[in-house]
């Protein structure tokens, strides 16, 4: 394999080129949709090649400001301030080293996959719902179910520019990628971005566009009175919100990362290490909170890169753009990042993964769609739990199977069995088939199938035996 004289791999060098055409647009329009200077996401960007790149966990995923943590960011922002953003994403990182520490990045994968669909597709609706105001210049009321209803009123209020403008982003980003040789060498969100500048310009459109500060006037320390807003409970809830989502996010996008390549497998634990040092650092520069991306990971494999190397090297020219020619952030269009955002929301919504799930497991449907719904109407934090919450119950109603099998053995009696587990949930069912016994009938319980009974089952059935009169006669079966 070629190699430059630095080191590098020439492949690890063309895919870092690719990686950062593809998160600069990226990085800031998530900045601008989570109520953020721009260049704080550059800032997430840029942590995330240069910091979590260079650590052990997956050598081919890329980090940076995600979609995903949008609306959880700016729900943040506009309850507490920009001023405390640094510490929440500080706290955040914390908590993930310890649960790198403690060894339970692996545990992640146990979570309901409805639950995190679920969490992806309200997140999506969310962010398309307030990108669609943006796309023509209007400021998106705040939280989930005043965005929605807002739609209705919203045509009126769009600017035609910037929708035309805002439009024809959305269409370069659905046709740029049928022509795949041009999106090997330039990636849709740039090409998108890019014309959409362009043609604002030059036609001198009256359109909002980024507001550029600077890196410096940017990126705020954290100070005493922000640290010890730690100890406010909604604070506390936002950290561990954010961690547990971002954490989620990153383990979920390296199992799926790991199935583009035949490398070496994620090690969850150090990739949540890894992201714990990366959002640590991204809470010290006040910037966004990170997340391992499958965008641009999966942009960073297409692109044909072999090590480490290319995530780290796509963090150094984000940093030297945003050193060098900072001021091209500001002929971009508010409305071209709002079209990116919503071309990216809608991926969010798992509508053939519902399709497949409706055909085999619509339980997990409901999960997924009750979730998606909790996050519109509350907020991400309270959606996820309650998800998590149903999944636990389904899974609770599922495990739960009871069976009553009843024989007649003429003037021996009846021998009726319960087989499998005998749980509260399931409770009805089996004191509807143990009273629909005959009562001048000799019963014999047989309860030696029973993988569980639990305590609830347990009183009912003693409670059944002595309304008949008999009691129990040993551990595993009783007559009545």
């Amino acid at each position: 394999m070629r190699v430059l004289r630095d080191g590098v791999h020439k492949a690890d060098l063309f895919a870092s080129l690719v990686v950062f055409l593809v998160a600069l647009p990226l990085c800031v329009g998530v900045a601008i949709a989570s109520g953020v200077p721009a260049e704080l996401g550059l800032v997430t960007g840029i942590v995330g090649g240069l910091v979590a790149g260079v650590l052990p966990g997956s050598s081919l995923q890329v980090s940076g400001p995600a979609a995903g943590l949008t609306v959880l960011v700016y729900e943040a922002v506009h309850r507490y301030g920009i001023a405390a953003l640094g510490v929440l994403v500080f706290g955040a990182g914390l908590v993930q080293l310890g649960l790198g520490v403690l060894r339970l990045g692996r545990w992640f994968r146990a979570v309901s996959v409805a639950v995190v669909q679920g969490m992806l597709a309200g997140i999506g609706l969310v962010l398309v719902a307030g990108q669609v105001y943006a796309l023509g210049d209007v400021t998106a009321p705040g939280g989930g179910l005043a965005k929605l209803s807002g739609l209705v009123s919203l045509p009126a209020l769009l600017d035609p520019v910037a929708l035309s403008v805002g439009g024809a982003t959305v269409v370069v980003l659905l046709l740029w990628p049928r022509w795949q040789r041009g999106a090997r060498l330039v990636p849709a969100p740039l090409v998108a971005v890019g014309l959409a500048a362009a043609v604002t310009g030059v036609f001198g459109l009256e359109v909002w566009r980024v507001e550029v500060r600077g890196l410096l006037d940017a990126v705020r320390l954290p100070e005493a009175a922000d640290v010890g807003r730690l100890t406010e409970v909604g604070v506390l809830g936002t950290v561990v919100a954010f961690a547990l989502i971002a954490s989620a996010e990153s383990l979920f996008s390296a199992a799926a990362e790991d199935r583009l390549h035949d490398g070496r497998r994620t090690d969850y634990d150090r990739e949540l290490i890894a992201q714990g040092a990366g959002n640590a650092v991204c809470g010290v520069l006040g910037a966004l909170p990170m997340t391992a991306v499958i965008v641009r990971s999966a942009a960073n494999v297409q692109a044909g890169a072999r090590t480490k190397a290319s995530r780290v090297l796509h963090g150094v020219w984000l940093l030297l753009f945003t050193v060098v020619v900072p001021g091209v952030l500001g002929v971009i269009p508010v409305a071209a990042l709002a079209a990116l955002l919503v071309h990216a929301g809608c991926k969010l919504v798992p509508v053939r993964e519902v399709r497949v799930l409706w055909r085999g497991h619509r339980g997990e449907v409901v999960v997924l769609v009750v979730t998606a719904t909790a996050i519109v109407v509350g907020d991400l934090f309270e959606g996820v739990l309650v998800g998590l919450a149903l999944a636990v119950a389904k899974t609770a109603w599922d495990a739960s199977h009871v069976h009553v099998e009843t024989e007649d053995r003429g003037e021996a009696g009846l021998v009726v069995r319960v087989l499998g587990h005998a749980t509260f949930l399931r409770l009805p069912k089996l004191l509807d088939a143990l009273e629909a016994l005959p009562r001048d009938r000799e019963v014999r319980l047989e309860l030696g199938g029973l993988r569980h009974l639990d305590h609830a089952c347990a009183a009912a059935l003693e409670g059944w035996a002595a309304g008949r009169g008999q009691a129990l006669m040993a551990t595993n079966s009783f007559t009545s």
